[in-house]
C-alpha cells in the first residue's frame, strides 16, 4: 500500500540531509565531476531544483517539462551558479513542491509525467524521494548506496524491477539478497539469470550506479546482463 504521507515526510528528511551535506562544499568542489558521466555536482543540484518545479507542474495539471530540450537547457543554464545560489534554489523549489503536495487532493487520480509515463498521484512523492536519494549518492560526497535505508532500497529495487519487466532486450532475471528476499525482472526471451548479493549491489545494477552489479554472484545464466539507460 502506498503511503504518500510517509513518503512526503521522507522526502523532506532526505532533502535536509542532502542540503546539509552539500553545504560543506565550496564553489570549486561544485564544479567537479559527479558520479554521473558528463555532469558536475552543480548539474545535479540544478536538476534537483528543476525536478521539484516539474513535479509542481504535474500536480497542477501542466506538462512536467515544456520539452526535453527545455529541461536540458534549464540545467545547462543553472549548473554553474555559486554554491549559495544552488542551495537556495534546491531549498526553495523543494518548499514549493511540498506546499503543492501538501494540499488536500485526490491521491488516487492518474497524473502524467515525462514521455507519456503515467502514475497515480500517491506514488509521485516516492518518485521524488528516488530523485533526492539517488542524486545525493551521485554527488560523490561520501553518501553511498549502502547508506540508503533498507526500506527505501527494497522499494526502489521493486520499482526498478517492475520498470525493466517485459523488456525484450533484458533476459529473465531473478534478484536475490543473501538473506533470501527476491524479485523478478526482464522479459521472457533468453537464458534465465539469477543474481545474488547485498541489496545495495542489486540496486546498483538496476539503477546503473555504484559498482553496477560487478560484485553480484551470477548463480545461473552466462553473465551479468546489461541494462538500457534509465
Amino acid at each position: 500500500m502506498i503511503d504518500h504521507v510517509h513518503d512526503l515526510r521522507s522526502v523532506r528528511e532526505a532533502t535536509d540531509r542532502l542540503l546539509t551535506a552539500a553545504a560543506k562544499l565550496d564553489n570549486a568542489a561544485l564544479a567537479e565531476e559527479s558520479h554521473l558521466p558528463g555532469w558536475t555536482r552543480g548539474h545535479i543540484l540544478a536538476h534537483l531544483a528543476r525536478n521539484a518545479d516539474a513535479l509542481v507542474n504535474v500536480f497542477e495539471g501542466r506538462p512536467m517539462y515544456e520539452s526535453g530540450d527545455a529541461r536540458d537547457a534549464d540545467i545547462a543554464r543553472d549548473f554553474g551558479r555559486p554554491l549559495v545560489e544552488q542551495l537556495e534554489d534546491v531549498r526553495n523549489s523543494a518548499a514549493r513542491w511540498e506546499a503543492v503536495a501538501g494540499r488536500p487532493q485526490d491521491w488516487t487520480r492518474v497524473v502524467e509525467l515525462r514521455n507519456g509515463v503515467t502514475d497515480v498521484a500517491a506514488r509521485v512523492p516516492f518518485r521524488r524521494l528516488i530523485e533526492v536519494e539517488l542524486h545525493h549518492v551521485d554527488l560523490n560526497i561520501g553518501y553511498e548506496l549502502a547508506d540508503l535505508s533498507e526500506d527505501f532500497t527494497e522499494r526502489e529495487i521493486a520499482f526498478l524491477a517492475d520498470r525493466w519487466s517485459g523488456r525484450p532486450e533484458v533476459p529473465p532475471v531473478t534478484l536475490r539478497t543473501t538473506p533470501g528476499k527476491f524479485w523478478h525482472t526482464g522479459g521472457t526471451e533468453g537464458t534465465p539469470v539469477v543474481l545474488e548479493g547485498p541489496a545495495d549491489e542489486l540496486l546498483g545494477w538496476l539503477a546503473g550506479r555504484g559498482s553496477r552489479g560487478a560484485h553480484l554472484a551470477v548463480l545461473a545464466g552466462d553473465a551479468l546482463p546489461g541494462l538500457p539507460p534509465l
